[in-house]
């Protein structure tokens, strides 16, 4: 019994110290937001690496995840006589919600382990404790050039993956289920509203953010060697996974009343 209390004790203190970590670690980037001289191409380098590198796995995930939305949603409102809407539907299924969820975990596959792994090394190898003997602040440094990157690159994926997963459903309902290629465009344009395509947008932004965070905070309070830094590698894609499933429940029920 009272080891279950110690054990259960011990995970509660780990994880307010975490939160309280990440806390203060926002706050500081924050403040380095606002600081100069602004760290332009440091920023510019990590958007690259978000932004330019991840676009070709965005996009193998969008087309696909747009094909088989289209063959799901065809054979079900086939029983129905509604074949019409699959445009529709996977329209604003990408828009809404797929595009930005599953391009979010993507990246936080691919870079939120990138920035965990990097600035996890520097922790252990002493670099960081370096940067701070120079008078640099390591926050300023590697944090905000990655969070920056994060907040703006996410949602130009999303719009690529939007668009490529609408092409991927319009190319299998259209020749592959024989669905009428104008239907498909009308009924897409005709119920797809700007306000869809934005609030995605917003959501990746909000995701963007929490990947380059997560992954930052994992990294930075990096401790035991290269095996430390396997464990914060997997924990900030695990964290930031679930973060973004979680944070897109709570910012699709605000934002969609």
């Amino acid at each position: 019994m009272l080891d279950s209390l110690d054990w259960t004790g011990a995970r509660a203190l780990a994880f307010m110290e975490e939160i309280g970590r990440g806390g203060m670690l926002l706050v500081k980037v924050l403040r380095g937001l606002v600081r100069r001289p602004f760290p332009m191409k440091l920023t510019l380098q990590q958007m690259e690496e978000v932004g330019v590198r991840s676009l070709p796995v965005v996009l193998i995930t969008a087309i696909f995840t747009g094909a088989v939305l289209a063959l799901q949603t065809f054979s079900g409102f086939k029983r129905f006589g509604a074949e019409g809407l699959v445009g529709t539907v996977v329209a604003l299924s990408m828009t809404r919600e797929l595009g930005p969820v599953l391009a979010s975990i993507m990246v936080a596959g691919r870079v939120g382990s990138a920035m965990a792994a990097e600035l996890g090394t520097m922790r252990v190898t002493e670099q960081i404790d370096a940067l701070i003997t120079l008078a640099t602040d390591p926050v300023r440094y590697l944090v905000v050039p990655r969070f920056l990157a994060g907040m703006i690159m996410l949602p130009f994926l999303v719009v690529f993956a939007d668009l490529v997963g609408i092409i991927g459903g319009y190319f299998v309902a259209v020749n592959v289920l024989g669905t009428s290629s104008t239907i498909y465009v009308n009924r897409t344009l005709q119920y797809l509203e700007f306000s869809d395509v934005t609030i995605g947008l917003l959501k990746a932004s909000v995701f963007g953010m929490i990947i380059a965070l997560i992954g930052c905070q994992m990294g930075f309070f990096t401790s035991g060697g290269a095996e430390g830094v396997g464990r914060a590698t997997t924990k900030a894609v695990v964290v930031a996974s679930i973060l973004i499933l979680i944070s897109n429940y709570f910012l699709t029920a605000f934002l969609f009343k």
